[in-house]
């Protein structure tokens, strides 16, 4: 099954649009079944635009034709670009210390393997990915050039560019190292060459698994291997480390000092590898979980407490093998609740449905996501499609600078009262924009209706959550109309 047909339909692509004039703001004399009504001291605000809406068309539009320039741009992102940068110095490495000009990762190639991988598990904790926000958020907010505040949020979103560069390096130098081990076979012991290779194997497994294809066609493939070789990799790697370093090759005989094995590089590079890869695993929790069921195609999950906006929550009906993350609803860290918004489409979400849990396991350290660099610009606006609200609402609720742009079928009735409730309590006309298609018998013209929200706004930057097709759609939409934005990832 391609990435694409796992979309249900709550969360359809923008391609069947009709040439509808674009409402900018919703007006409280035009309210239709889509538009969520709002407390009455709101109703006294001054609306921009008054709209009626058209009876259906049949003419459809042509798909946009994008140049091949924009397209190259959009897939030679930053990630890899970060990518590009980490492999090809790490190559140049390679063919160095295999030439003799570096001599360096010939007397400590662990250390190569080893720093790299450390890298890479880094990348990916959530401790530390939070830490880099929060220093980015608090230091270059808002008085910043724009330049250097779009350049920061993208590349905290595309730090899996060097989490893979990293991964994929280490595996090479450790190609490296057993090649080096092979050579030199007589002085060294049989059990070092046979864990370096369980090594070799587990870490070549750990990246196959990651590869996008794998990840997004077979997701589950993904979740148990990429999560289970990992472990297992750290626990080959630590039977490596000490046997290489316990064993005396001048000697031809076990040397199993403590004090020297702690003095060698290789074994606070695994340590530090082991401890990040603890960390976010000290926070699992069994919470009380409350399900709500508006409709076949939505689950909406309530948990206690507030959170910040931006965030993700990795939710587990069995705590270990399979994590899923969402993004994650709140109006605040003073909030009684946050909630989770989950498309029926997997076999995980449709459990959820048929068998409501009243407890789940979830990690209480959640990670940041692009999201949560809004608070780095002075306006901007979140565009969303079916289910992808549940990453954007929360940056609409929690500022005022921030223009809510959703385009789904039949919302209310798909997505039940209580998203209904806090979009209805917290976000005036003045800044949100509610696309029904089912109700206005078809999508819009999005791009007409991004960028005229971009200039009645006054945005600096769009933050876009879609499904594949209409990411896709956008993105090349707002790069051909030099609109900064940032979209979904798929296949990273």
């Amino acid at each position: 099954m391609s990435l694409v047909q796992h979309i249900d339909d709550a969360e359809k692509g923008v391609f069947d649009r009709h040439d509808y004039p674009i409402p900018i703001t919703l007006s409280n004399s035009t309210t239709s079944q889509s538009d969520i009504s709002h407390d009455s001291h709101h109703r006294n605000e001054k609306q921009v635009v008054k709209t009626s809406i058209p009876p259906p068309s049949t003419k459809k539009l042509a798909p946009r034709k994008v140049s091949i320039w924009i397209r190259g741009q959009l897939w030679f992102n930053t990630y890899r670009k970060l990518f590009t940068f980490v492999v090809s110095l790490n190559i140049v490495g390679v063919i160095l210390a295999a030439t003799g000009k570096w001599q360096y990762p010939r007397h400590y190639s662990g250390a190569c393997v080893l720093g790299n991988l450390l890298v890479a598990i880094l990348m990916r904790n959530e401790l530390f990915g939070r830490l880099l926000y929060l220093i980015v958020n608090t230091l270059f907010a808002k008085w910043t050039p724009l330049w250097f505040r779009l350049g920061c949020t993208s590349v905290l979103q595309h730090l899996g560019g060097i989490h893979s560069g990293c991964g994929l390096s280490g595996f090479m130098w450790l190609i490296f190292r057993m090649v080096w081990v092979f050579i030199h076979h007589k002085t060294t012991h049989t059990s070092v060459l046979v864990f370096g290779l369980i090594t070799l194997v587990i870490i070549l497994i750990t990246i196959i698994s990651a590869v996008p294809w794998v990840r997004n066609t077979h997701h589950n493939v993904f979740e148990r291997h990429h999560r289970l070789m990992g472990w297992s990799g750290i626990l080959s790697t630590w039977i490596f480390v000490i046997l290489g370093d316990s064993w005396d090759t001048n000697t031809q005989s076990w040397n199993p000092n403590g004090i020297h094995i702690v003095h060698q590089q290789d074994f606070w590079f695994v340590l530090g590898m082991t401890v990040f890869a603890v960390i976010p695993w000290f926070t699992i929790r069994e919470v009380k979980v409350d399900i709500e069921i508006p409709s076949p195609k939505v689950v909406i999950m309530r948990f206690e407490r507030g959170m910040q906006q931006g965030l993700l929550a990795r939710i587990s009906r069995g705590g270990v093998l399979e994590y899923h993350a969402f993004g994650i609803i709140s109006e605040g860290r003073h909030a009684q609740y946050h909630y989770l918004i989950c498309g029926v489409q997997g076999d995980f979400t449709r459990s959820l449905v048929e068998n409501p849990p009243q407890r789940i396991w979830t990690r209480q350290l959640k990670f940041a996501g692009v999201s949560n660099t809004s608070t780095l610009y002075k306006r901007g606006i979140r565009v969303c499609t079916g289910t992808g609200l549940g990453a954007a609402l929360s940056t609409c609720l929690q500022s005022p600078n921030w223009y809510l742009i959703w385009i789904g079928s039949d919302q209310e009735k798909t997505f039940g009262p209580t998203i209904s409730g806090l979009i209805h309590n917290n976000l005036g006309p003045e800044r949100v924009t509610l696309w029904d298609s089912k109700q206005r018998g078809g999508r819009p013209d999005v791009m007409k209706l991004i960028k005229e929200t971009y200039v009645s706004w006054g945005a600096e930057v769009v933050f876009i959550t879609s499904n594949y097709q209409g990411n896709q759609e956008m993105m090349e939409g707002c790069k051909e109309a030099g609109i900064p934005a940032f979209g979904t990832l798929w296949d990273f």
